[in-house]
């Protein structure tokens, strides 16, 4: 295993639990008795962290690959 991939493992191991509690906390929240238009909304919300937390991922792996992983020296 090199280096890039050593770096690469607490990011990808962060998300995959990020994207399981969110996957829980909306499957728990959808089965709550309300309304179609409230469990649209609440369902909405993690989901679109989750995409979030997935788009950063595949930012900060780029990050990796090329090499800025330590961006905060140059300022």
């Amino acid at each position: 295993m090199n280096a890039h991939q050593k770096k690469m493992i607490a990011p990808v191991v962060i998300t995959v639990l990020l994207s399981a509690y969110m996957f829980t906390y909306c499957f728990v929240l959808l089965s709550v008795p309300m309304p179609v238009w409230a469990k649209v909304l609440v369902g909405l919300i993690p989901l679109a962290l989750l995409g979030a937390s997935v788009a950063v991922l595949i930012q900060r792996i780029k990050e990796i690959r090329s090499g800025e992983e330590d961006d905060l020296g140059q300022y």
